[in-house]
């Protein structure tokens, strides 16, 4: 009971001191809404909203199904979650944070996993996008395209490593599955894609509005916090409550050898991490293989700002959120410490030869080129694309809520 109460005062208190922080600050909190608005509706939304709404159609055609018979094989005995799981993992990895926590739920609501499944599920499919890891890290931040390479593989290996892990999660309450003695697996999936289709019977034109709608409303709900966190970590800087974490953390990296400077860019990772990662690159006179381990781990945890998005997604399910919150710290500690362990012989000898160097900066230049120009089209265009997305939900919307009357 006192446990709940101090709880009650702590988050009052918290919630007090951002009211009256905006309140005093309204300028620095409105440019910080501003620039976190900006991101949203000119990258977030354009590059997750095509995926959202292929997503929701290929589940309700029956597609995910036909995948998930064929990839059973694969992912039940490795990550003890069904076939359905290897194409959430592939689209999380393909759209970044938070598509998978998106798909996770969806295939729960659709009973196509168990909760325990979903659980495993969530904690190694949500993860950042290959574009984000080499476009805006390695070559944005760090001007240096071979770390691309380095943040890819202990960023992707180590959410392996954390699905092997999560196999054993809930494995006292799980029942146990027969196994299937089928041997036409491609014949069994055609069957599950028939039978899915049938079984959904709506409309192809009311299955689009449905997709649409649920989308959208994801995107909303991300834009949201997008927008809170980029004023709470501008607040929490002005209060000077990052320094003082700062200082606290300054011990732990003093006791491990590593740049103080560090601290205050970690803060701020905690919360977002591609702020986090943006700081950690601008610190100087650190070692180069410190920045890219903190950066590492930064990327691994995600950040609260992530974690949140996925909490509110999660919270229309029966999925609990600690397991996935348990898994991000793993991830982070996992991503980091691969990263100490390829160093040496794969950035400093592989990547440092002359024609793999050759090679990649090439590779490289040209990644380069496409993000910025990809970056640029978007600046333009993806306002326009927000805002058309936005009157489509409205209209779609205001339709089902006539038929509905």
């Amino acid at each position: 009971m006192i446990q709940s109460k101090i709880k009650t005062a702590l988050l009052a208190l918290s919630v007090s001191i951002m009211a009256i922080s905006m309140i005093v600050l309204p300028e620095q909190s409105f440019k910080a809404s501003i620039s976190g608005l900006n991101m949203w509706w000119e990258v977030v939304f354009p590059s997750l909203f095509p995926f959202f709404v292929i997503s929701e159609l290929l589940i309700g055609f029956g597609v995910v199904r036909f995948l998930g018979v064929l990839l059973e094989p694969l992912m039940r005995p490795l990550f003890r979650v069904p076939g359905v799981g290897g194409f959430t993992w592939a689209m999380g990895l393909a759209s970044g944070n938070p598509a998978g926590a998106k798909l996770t739920a969806r295939l729960r609501q659709e009973k196509q996993i168990s909760q325990i499944e979903a659980e495993r599920l969530v904690a190694f499919t949500n993860s950042s996008s290959p574009l984000f890891l080499f476009g805006a890290v390695a070559v944005g931040f760090f001007h240096n395209p071979t770390l691309g390479f380095i943040f890819a593989l202990s960023h992707y290996a180590g959410n392996i490593v954390v699905g092997l892990l999560m196999r054993f999660h809930g494995s006292s309450a799980e029942k146990k599955i027969a196994k299937s003695n089928k041997q036409f697996i491609l014949k069994e999936a055609l069957k599950a894609l028939h039978a899915t289709r049938i079984q959904n019977n709506k409309p192809i034109g009311k299955l689009l509005g449905d997709a649409v709608i649920s989308s959208i409303q994801t995107l909303l709900m991300i834009g949201g916090f997008i927008i809170l966190f980029s004023v709470m970590n501008k607040l929490l800087f002005l209060l000077h409550i990052t320094t003082f974490l700062g200082t606290i953390l300054n011990s732990i990296l003093s006791t491990i050898h590593y740049s103080e400077n560090l601290s205050i860019p970690i803060i701020s990772g905690f919360f977002e991490m591609t702020l986090g990662s943006q700081m950690i690159s601008q610190v100087e006179h650190t070692p180069l293989l410190q920045q890219v381990i903190v950066t590492s781990f930064i990327l691994g945890f995600g950040g609260f700002s992530v974690q949140a998005q996925v909490a509110s997604i999660l919270a229309q399910t029966d999925i609990r959120f600690k397991p996935f919150v348990i898994a991000r710290i793993f991830h982070g500690f996992i991503s980091a410490i691969i990263t100490l362990l390829i160093w040496n012989p794969f950035y400093k000898h592989f990547l440092s030869s002359k024609e793999t160097y050759k090679m990649v900066i090439n590779m490289g230049e040209m990644n380069k080129d496409w993000w910025q120009h990809m970056f640029n089209w978007l600046e333009i265009y993806g306002p326009l694309i927000t805002i058309a997305g936005i009157i489509v939900y409205i209209l779609v919307y205001a339709k089902k809520m006539t038929k509905l009357n």
